[in-house]
């Protein structure tokens, strides 16, 4: 282990005490784990002032550290429920709980977030830092509409709250947004208010089997009809894990409006649509969010219904469209598979001619560098972010690369 790096980590130990785990990485790099708050603002203050440069992590089963840092700072040592209140449809709990975890605790209380992110054991930390949204996005919202407020520690140690723990408390609403899909950029989120709702009475999952476009206007032909399911898939057969490409519609509500939008939608779509049972149905999901980490990066493209079609045939040129899911009704597609750095980023160049934003969801932390999470996509964006990025860590030590100039 280099010599800066036992420096660090004797620091860390000596400055947190049992307020905090201490260890290596695989690589050999600083880890600490604070359990308190306070901990966590005192170690970026100090990393401030030495200019140690600080990767942010979670469990990492969706993204590992960035290379290069002298310190990596997980949120796992913050992983309690704080409080679950269904009667005031809220949630608080500290950003290193496991998302499964935490389904878990709320279902035994008869409520549920509307998240279903995609990845394995991921935290709840994780899920809003990178706003990686599952199919529910579609009719329910992405995650930064699930979240209430939250406590963020900015890169110099500020602890900074926003929002509240009430659905109508809307004070520091921006900053909330803000932080939410930031990726860390502006510090790290130990603590979040969630919206909750009552677990639904009924909870029923339809797809149908068909080519690419059939299933793109099958999809289009749903939501033209002023119908909004919970979810709506358009899905590769390797996403689907079926033979054809396959449309998913999931309907979630009381029992009677469930089957009223069922009926509506098998309506508007032509074939027949296939009921799944109660299991089957939960491993179709599971499996989709699962599978969109078997290759070692993700993309997620932003691209309007009317468009999709376009938007596929840009993917399967450049790319391939082996592991590919597509929300419609969220103007949105997830893109999985293994590509070579300079074909993803001719990619991304030929989607910003079209206006379509692509974002590396997850990826090798070297394919992070080179290409960027977000990326050049409209001039003037990057400037703004800077800005911001220097209002909350002005010494630059969060190893967070937004963009490839980074």
């Amino acid at each position: 282990m280099a010599g800066t790096s036992l420096t660090v980590l004797r620091r860390v130990r000596a400055m947190v005490g049992p307020d905090a785990a201490v260890d290596t990485d695989t690589a050999g790099t600083p880890r600490v784990a604070p359990r308190t708050e306070e901990a966590c603002a005192l170690i970026l203050q100090t990393a401030a002032s030495e200019g140690w440069r600080v990767s942010l992590a979670g469990a990492q089963t969706w993204v590992t550290p960035e290379a290069g840092a002298d310190l990596v700072l997980s949120t796992t040592g913050l992983s309690r429920v704080v409080s679950v209140a269904p009667g005031d449809l809220v949630a608080t709990v500290e950003a290193g709980v496991r998302w499964d975890d935490l389904r878990r605790e709320l279902a035994d209380a008869g409520a549920w977030v509307a998240v279903d992110p995609p990845g394995v054991g991921r935290t709840a930390g994780s899920v809003v830092a990178t706003g990686t949204a599952g199919p529910l996005r579609s009719g329910l919202g992405g995650v930064r509409e699930q979240i209430l407020g939250l406590t963020l520690i900015t890169g110099e140690g500020r602890v900074v709250r926003a929002g509240g723990r009430v659905v109508k408390n809307v004070a520091g609403f921006d900053l909330t947004k803000l932080a939410s899909g930031s990726f860390g950029a502006f510090g790290v989120i130990t603590t979040i208010h969630l919206r909750l709702r009552a677990v639904p009475r009924a909870d029923r999952t339809f797809v149908l089997s068909a080519d690419r476009d059939q299933a793109v206007q099958a999809a289009l032909a749903v939501l033209d009809a002023g119908l909004l399911p919970a979810a709506l898939e358009v899905l590769s057969p390797s996403a689907a894990r079926r033979p054809s490409w396959t449309l998913a519609v999931r309907l979630v509500g009381n029992a009677e409006a469930v089957e009223a939008l069922g009926r509506a939608v098998a309506g508007a779509v032509t074939g027949p649509l296939e009921e799944l049972s109660v299991e089957p149905a939960r491993e179709f999901w599971t499996g989709l969010a699962a599978g969109c980490t078997a290759g070692p990066v993700t993309l997620r493209v932003g691209v309007l219904a009317a468009a999709l079609d376009d938007a596929l045939d840009l993917l399967a040129h450049h790319l391939d469209d082996t592991w590919v899911a597509a929300s419609p009704g969220a103007g949105a597609l997830r893109w999985n598979g293994t590509a070579v750095v300079d074909r993803l980023r001719l990619f991304r160049h030929a989607a910003a001619q079209r206006e379509l934003p692509v974002t590396l969801e997850r990826g090798p932390a070297d394919v992070r560098g080179r290409m960027g999470i977000f990326g050049a996509y409209r001039e003037g964006v990057g400037l703004l972010v800077g800005n911001l990025r220097q209002s909350f860590d002005p010494a630059g030590i969060l190893a967070v690369p937004l963009s490839a100039a980074e």
